[in-house]
């Protein structure tokens, strides 16, 4: 039987008030208080409350048959506590039904996994301890920020204690091969790893009222009925999406509600199908294959890859610019401060800045509160460098601190320029050797002997006990 898993993403960023130039060391708030009580007002009310009730009726009419998944950020569980505590006592109820299970990932929804492994793993502590703090279970499944995933971030989430992690179903990574199966990280097969089915996911955020599909309208039956006909040695449909879909990205008379009201029913009445959570997944079945990651890949746009973030000139150096503070914030106390320096890091100041203008450019443009990518671009850069100001006065740049970080650069410079020296040797020792073995398998053994080795065979060897040899005398001429 197919399990079918059910994720739902929830995050809202902090925005940032207009933050003029001549802001920079007069004005150390940046927020804008009133957009983002709105906003999150707005998407509570249209999306996370009714949503959750529809949930939670759910899992009780289908007797905990009904199962999903929740990844919460914490910058969104921040602001519900400010401007919707309600939001979270709805989750609280969820998370009693035992039907419900929170994923674990950066606080921030940062890219801080393409920046530092000790800050990353920090992030992901903090979440997970308010996770806990919160919902009473500790996350044992890991999603990344947009899903970004690599082998070596793989790696890295599993030493750090994850069983399972959940990333994005590339058509260029899978190539043949379906989304549908549990795989393994390539370097530490320890590692599982759930594959988005983009299918199935974007039918729902993206086509779902897109009077011009093909497949409009898409009712509950018709999409159990698909994942029903899929081949049945498929194992899993893993679906992610975000929340807003419910109400905010599909409107509610578009009939998403009345869709989700029905499809445990729909999904369920196949009798091929059965929900799980990821966990369960996990724990139920075995990896078909590794799969291969060498490079970033994340889950937005077509390129499914990091263009979104750090695609242009101006998010690299955003980006460059923020992570170079990371070493002296580990000195920072201050609560203020380690607080803007979580929000500074939410990926969504970095994708404002995005310059796509094609076959993305309408996903970009509705969740940028930016008139343009510069816009986007100097009004955080005017946030960051009355950042900075604030910064030095807790941790100071002196002279000797520059010094010792330009003896670390050219350290490590010196040793990246050491490892590819040591393997290049390595290279020349093997092919010397293989040459060698080569060489000795074809020459034919001659033997050689000097002058000294003949002589020595002439002389015949001491034998003890023997008579001594005699003497020979040579006989005189006679006289005449």
């Amino acid at each position: 039987m197919k399990s079918v898993c059910l994720n739902f993403q929830l995050h809202q960023p902090f925005r940032y008030r207009k933050y003029r130039f001549f802001d920079i060391g007069n004005d150390a708030y940046y927020y804008d208080d009133f957009a983002n009580e709105t906003f999150l007002r707005k998407v509570a009310d249209q999306c996370y409350l009714p949503a959750n009730k529809i949930i939670l009726d759910l899992i009780r009419k289908n007797n905990g048959k009904f199962k999903v998944t929740y990844s919460l950020t914490g910058v969104v569980i921040d602001q519900f506590k400010l401007y919707a505590p309600e939001v979270i006592d709805s989750f609280k109820d969820l998370a009693a039904t035992g039907c419900v299970e929170f994923l674990s990932e950066t606080f921030t929804n940062s890219m801080v996994s393409m920046a530092d492994a000790e800050l990353f793993e920090s992030q992901v502590k903090a979440h997970d301890d308010l996770i806990e703090e919160l919902f009473g279970v500790r996350p044992r499944v890991f999603r990344n920020t947009e899903l970004i995933y690599s082998d070596e971030i793989g790696d890295l989430v599993q030493r750090m204690g994850f069983e399972a992690m959940i990333t994005e179903g590339a058509k260029h990574i899978l190539g043949w091969k379906s989304p549908n199966y549990l795989y393994c990280n390539a370097l530490n097969p320890r590692l599982k790893v759930l594959m988005r089915n983009f299918r199935f996911s974007d039918d729902l955020s993206f086509r779902f009222s897109n009077h011009s599909w093909s497949e409009y309208p898409l009712t509950a039956e018709k999409y159990a009925g698909w994942m029903a006909a899929l081949p049945k040695e498929e194992e899993v449909v893993t679906v992610f999406i975000n929340y807003d879909t419910f109400g905010q990205l599909q409107p509610k008379n578009t009939g998403i509600f009345d869709f989700l009201k029905k499809l445990p029913e729909a999904i369920l009445k196949t009798g091929e199908l059965k929900f799980s959570t990821p966990s369960e997944v996990v724990k139920t079945l075995q990896p078909v294959s590794a799969i291969h990651v060498p490079y970033p890949m994340s889950w937005a746009d077509e390129e499914r890859d990091l263009s979104a973030w750090l695609g242009n000139e101006l998010q690299k150096e955003a980006f460059d610019k923020l992570y170079q503070l990371k070493d002296r914030m580990k000195n920072c106390t201050d609560k203020t401060m380690l607080k803007d320096w979580d929000y500074l890091q939410t990926n969504d100041h970095l994708y404002y800045m995005c310059t796509k203008f094609f076959s993305d450019g309408e996903v970009h443009k509705y969740f940028n509160p930016y008139g343009t990518p510069y816009e986007a671009f100097i009004n955080y850069m005017n946030v960051l460098s009355d950042f900075k100001i604030r910064l030095n006065a807790f941790v100071p740049v002196s002279a000797k601190d520059e010094e010792i970080a330009h003896l670390k650069e050219l350290v490590t410079a010196n040793s990246k320029k050491l490892e590819m020296a040591e393997r290049e040797l390595k290279k020349v020792r093997k092919e010397i050797a293989t040459a060698k073995l080569t060489q000795n398998k074809l020459a034919t053994p001659v033997k050689v002997e000097t002058a000294a080795s003949s002589r020595k065979a002439t002389i015949p060897a001491k034998v003890e006990g023997a008579a001594p040899a005699r003497k020979t005398v040579a006989k005189k001429a006679p006289k005449k």
